[in-house]
C-alpha cells in the first residue's frame, strides 16, 4: 500500500469474478453505503487526502459516492478524488459494457464532473465521450472533452492505436491541465508503449488506479514520473 492507511468498502461482494460462468453475492447500494459513511463520521474519522473508486454495479451507490466526495472536499479542499469508470472492454475489436447500462448516464453527469483523476480504457473514453477513436488524434481529442467534463488528468490506461514497434506493444495516453502562476493553463501529454504480455489477468486496471494514486502524492506536478512507476518497464514520449 506504499505507506498510506486505507479504508476499504466493497462496493460488492461475491463467489467469485464475473468472468466466470455463474457468480453469486450482494452488491453494495447508497443506503448501505451512508451507513457506512456515517459510523466513520460518528468516530471522527472521515478525514481523507484522496477517494479511490473503481467497480460497481449499483447507480445509487455512485450517487451516493459524490454525495461523500462533496462533503468530504468541503472539509479537505486538497482531497483528490481518482475514479476508474470500470464499465467494459475491448474484445477482439468490439466493445461491449460488463456492468448494467444505467451506470453510464451517472458516471457522465454526476461521477466524472467531480473526479480530479480519471482512469478509462479505451471504450470507456468512448462511451464518456461519446466520441470514436481510431487514431492518436481522436485519442487526444477525446481526453480534451473529458477534461472539459471536469477532471484535470485523464488515463486511457489502454487503446487498440497500432505501435511503432509492432503488434506485440500495448499503447496508454495520458494528459494533465495545470493552472500556471499567471492564471493560464498548460496540458501535459504523455504516451507509453508497454509490451504485452501473453497472458490473461484480471484486475489489472484497479491495481493501476490504486498505483497511479499512490504515485500522485509523490509527484504531484509531474504525470510523467508517475505513469513511469505505474507501467515500468515502458517506453515513453512527453509534451
Amino acid at each position: 500500500v506504499l505507506g498510506f492507511e486505507i479504508d476499504a468498502v466493497n462496493s460488492v461482494q461475491f463467489s467469485n469474478h464475473t468472468g466466470y460462468a455463474h457468480w453469486k453475492g450482494q452488491v453494495l447500494n447508497a443506503h448501505e453505503l451512508q451507513e457506512l459513511y456515517e459510523g466513520l463520521k460518528l468516530n471522527s474519522v472521515n478525514k481523507y487526502d484522496y477517494v479511490l473508486t473503481g467497480y460497481t454495479r449499483d447507480k445509487s451507490f455512485l450517487a451516493m459516492v459524490v454525495d461523500i466526495v462533496r462533503e468530504l472536499k468541503q472539509q479537505n479542499s486538497r482531497l483528490v478524488y481518482v475514479c476508474d469508470p470500470v464499465m467494459g472492454d475491448k474484445w477482439n475489436g468490439e466493445g461491449s459494457m460488463y456492468v448494467p447500462e444505467d451506470l453510464l448516464p451517472v458516471y457522465r453527469e454526476k461521477v466524472v464532473p467531480v473526479a480530479d483523476i480519471i482512469t478509462p480504457n479505451q471504450f470507456e473514453a468512448e462511451l464518456l465521450s461519446g466520441r470514436k477513436i481510431h487514431s492518436q488524434e481522436e485519442a487526444l481529442a477525446v481526453m480534451d472533452v473529458l477534461h472539459a467534463m471536469g477532471p484535470d488528468t485523464v488515463v486511457i490506461t489502454s487503446s487498440d492505436l497500432p505501435s511503432s514497434r509492432g503488434s506485440d506493444y500495448l499503447i496508454a495516453l495520458g494528459s494533465q491541465r495545470m493552472k500556471r502562476p499567471d492564471g493560464t493553463t498548460v496540458t501535459e501529454r504523455i504516451r507509453m508503449e508497454m509490451r504485452r504480455v501473453d497472458a490473461v489477468f484480471v484486475g489489472t486496471g484497479d491495481l493501476f488506479a490504486a498505483m497511479l494514486l499512490a504515485w500522485t502524492h509523490k509527484h504531484p506536478d509531474s504525470l510523467k514520473p508517475r505513469l513511469g512507476r505505474d507501467r515500468s518497464p515502458a517506453q515513453h514520449s512527453w509534451s
